[in-house]
């Protein structure tokens, strides 16, 4: 067999990197590419998203973790690879592309094996090998005997695709307790929001390797389950002998795979319809394409055994349930209700210092989850009400110029948290872009008459500004564009406008989308849901990507004049101060007070050149001033 090998020098110099398939989340095993955003010969800069992937959850954009030009895709849309699996790969310029196609994967620069999402890569193929034992140390394999059978792992899930580590916030579980498929067992901290994370196994409890408080990378294991309470002490023994390193035993991956292939052929075997018993309590885990088939073919998945990976639902086992007629639920049937009580980490504290049983609370939550507030109301207490939203503090209340000051009196070194370092990194990112800044006075009386007639139907003056916004830039298309390596401008023809919003725990930017054409009530309902899910650190990553144009509104703290630093990935930022009085001579001739407010913009110098910006803040001035009743239409 002829196999040519790239020697030292020449992986040296051609420096391939790699695209890899990333783990979406915590039971994903392989993905499925739906599309590619960027083309062979296109330039692909670290955090741009590159492709659509079909996980086992959701359709989900991915980013790159490295920056290059697309040399040769490796995975075609509509095929799949295994997560870690090598899908595309990047020369480091222009000039190298044809070297990284003939050199392929063997010039891939070391290290690629240790993915920056704490990702492996996954081998689809080793079930063929289930009758041999692969070769290991004699050393490594004696821990490996001693490990108690049927352990299951929880593990650090990725929250998002630029998640690399995530820090522990609190255990929903304690050693001992009992926790089943589907139940949150662990609040995680990740670079974009806190998450409540689901068991995708059930069992005790044994053994927690993170503390609350502490964090580590994405797919390391945080805590072990035992498959009952007398083996529990036996695992804890057994995984307090591991440390806290990474504990993935490889000795053990083939008998795993080994039970999996044995599994699977059982599993379309069904009992009748008429002993139809819930299979899946509480949250179900299936494939796309399997809830497409349920949905299809009137499938309730609650009664239908998976047989994937972590026991996930795929499409075979739905055509299975169709054949035997198991998975429909008899009329008769009475609904199922689970027993577990689902409240949120404060309702619970909430509910053990009014000693309120939680069993008698309804719940207002997603998905009936009990909350804080549902907790004080069963109490007879009058909620806390939470800090208001930037844009509807009145202004009265920040006349003192005094801001909230923290809990505790810090002094000394504090560890950032994730969100920080996540603001930091963004922050730092654009630095090197050549960006100038242009202000503009506005009369803003027209504005304050027309807010003050629809606040009491819920608009706000973020929602306001924005649709002025994206008006406007319907004839200014450039400052609705971005720079993008490789000497091109990107343009949308959305108004989709990133809006910042200050939480307690740093600055987020939520997009608001298509603002021209969505009516001011819809544009309104959108942004305050935006915020709620701001302050209850929920927001998605679809739900702060992909705008070319971002506001940043301190108007309510009083401040004058400001600029603001240019996101990443953005062409312009407009930063909006204070409405201030002013003494001016009006259109009546006479003297009189009138109130205006400073814009200042910041801009990409790449992309929109000074004459561009100057013309579309004179035109937004314009429309504020004499045309703003126009966003109601």
């Amino acid at each position: 067999m002829d196999v040519k090998f790239a020697d030292e020098e020449t992986k040296l110099e051609v420096k391939t990197r790699d695209v890899f398939m990333p783990a979406l989340s915590s039971t994903m095993t392989e993905g499925r590419i739906v599309q590619w955003l960027k083309q062979p010969g296109d330039f692909v800069d670290v955090g741009e998203i590159i492709m659509v992937v079909e996980s086992d959850k959701a359709d989900m954009d991915v980013e790159s973790f490295e920056k290059g030009y697309l040399a040769q895709i490796l995975t075609a849309e509509g095929e799949s690879a295994g997560v870690g699996a090598t899908v595309a790969l990047l020369a480091e310029t222009e000039e190298d592309i044809q070297k990284v196609i003939d050199c392929g994967t063997e010039c891939i620069v070391p290290g690629s094996n240790h993915r920056h999402d704490g990702t492996t890569v996954v081998d689809l193929d080793h079930q063929e090998s289930a009758s041999a034992e692969p070769a290991a140390p004699a050393a490594p394999a004696a821990p490996a005997a001693e490990k108690p059978k049927n352990v299951k792992e929880v593990f650090m899930p990725a929250l998002s695709s630029t998640m690399t580590e995530g820090k522990v916030v609190q255990w929903l579980k304690k050693e001992g307790e009992k926790i089943a498929v589907g139940e949150s067992v662990m609040v995680v901290e990740s670079d974009k929001a806190d998450m409540d994370v689901e068991s995708f196994e059930e069992g005790i409890v044994a053994h927690i390797m993170v503390d609350e408080g502490d964090s580590t990378n994405v797919g390391e294991v945080v805590a072990y389950l035992a498959p009952s309470e007398a083996e529990a002490s036996a695992v804890k023994s057994w995984a307090s002998s591991l440390g806290s390193g990474p504990t993935s035993a490889p000795a053990s991956a083939p008998a795993v795979s080994a039970e999996a292939a044995a599994a699977k052929p059982a599993a379309p075997a069904a009992a009748p319809a008429s002993s139809a018993s819930v299979v899946n309590e509480g949250r179900v885990v299936a494939s796309p394409y399997a809830r497409k088939l349920a949905a299809e073919n009137g499938i309730d998945l609650k009664f239908v055994q998976g047989t994937g990976p972590g026991r996930r639902i795929i499409a075979e086992d739905v055509e299975a349930a169709k054949s035997s007629g198991a998975a429909a639920a008899p009329a008769e049937a009475p609904a199922y209700k689970s027993s577990k009580v689902y409240a949120t980490p404060d309702a619970k504290k909430v509910a053990k210092a009014e000693k309120i049983n939680l069993d008698n609370v309804t719940g207002t939550g997603n998905f009936g989850r009990i909350t804080a507030v549902d907790v004080l109301k069963a109490a007879g207490k009058a909620p806390v009400q939470k800090e208001a939203r930037a844009e509807e503090k009145a202004p009265a209340a920040k006349k003192k110029g005094k801001s909230d000051g923290p809990a505790e009196v810090l002094d000394g070194a504090v560890p950032m948290t994730a969100m920080q370092k996540g603001i930091a990194k963004n922050m730092m990112a654009t630095l090197g872009v050549p960006v100038y800044s242009v202000s503009y006075e506005i009369n803003t009386t027209a504005f304050d008459e027309l807010y003050a007639k629809v606040k009491a139907k819920g608009v706000t003056t973020s929602s306001l500004l924005a649709k002025a916004v994206g008006h406007v830039l319907k004839d200014h298309q450039i400052l609705n564009a971005r720079y993008e390596e490789g000497d091109t401008h990107i343009y949308k023809k959305a108004a989709d406008i990133g809006v910042a919003v200050a939480t307690k725990g740093g600055l987020v930017t939520p997009v608001l989308r298509n603002c021209a054409e969505t009516d001011i009530y819809s544009l309104s309902r959108s942004w305050k849901e935006l915020v709620r899910k701001a302050v209850e650190k929920k927001l998605t990553g679809a739900d702060m990507s992909n705008a070319h144009f971002y506001i940043s509104n301190l108007g309510m703290f009083g401040v004058e004049h400001f600029n603001a630093i240019l996101p990443k990935n953005a062409g312009t930022i407009l930063a909006v101060s204070a409405s201030k009085p002013k003494v001016v001579l009006q259109k009546n001739g006479l003297i009189g007070v009138e109130k205006f407010m400073n814009v200042n913009a910041t801009c990409d110098h790449r992309v929109i050149q000074g004459a561009d910006l100057a013309g579309f803040l004179r035109d937004l001035a314009d429309f504020i001033e004499n045309s703003i009743d126009e966003v109601m239409y």
